[in-house]
């Protein structure tokens, strides 16, 4: 998945500055994911250990081009 652009949309970015996930969290989780499920409208969550968050990514995929939608701290 290394060639792809990550786009973040304006909820993922305030979600994830609210809820302290790093930009480079988030593309870790999206790259390099423990699990990945299907979710609503075509989009996908990832799922990934980081440090002690337990990342949850939910994105979609148009191409060579992923929009982040949303990310969450499922611990927390």
């Amino acid at each position: 998945m290394a060639d792809f652009e990550i786009y973040f949309s304006r909820h993922a970015k305030k979600q994830m500055k609210w809820r302290k996930i790093s930009e480079g969290e988030v593309n870790n989780t999206i790259l390099y994911p423990e699990t990945i499920e299907d979710s609503v409208k075509k989009r996908k969550n990832a799922f990934k250990h980081i440090g002690n968050k337990w990342l949850k990514v939910t994105f979609v995929q148009e191409g060579n081009k992923i929009t982040v939608v949303t990310a969450i701290d499922k611990n927390n």
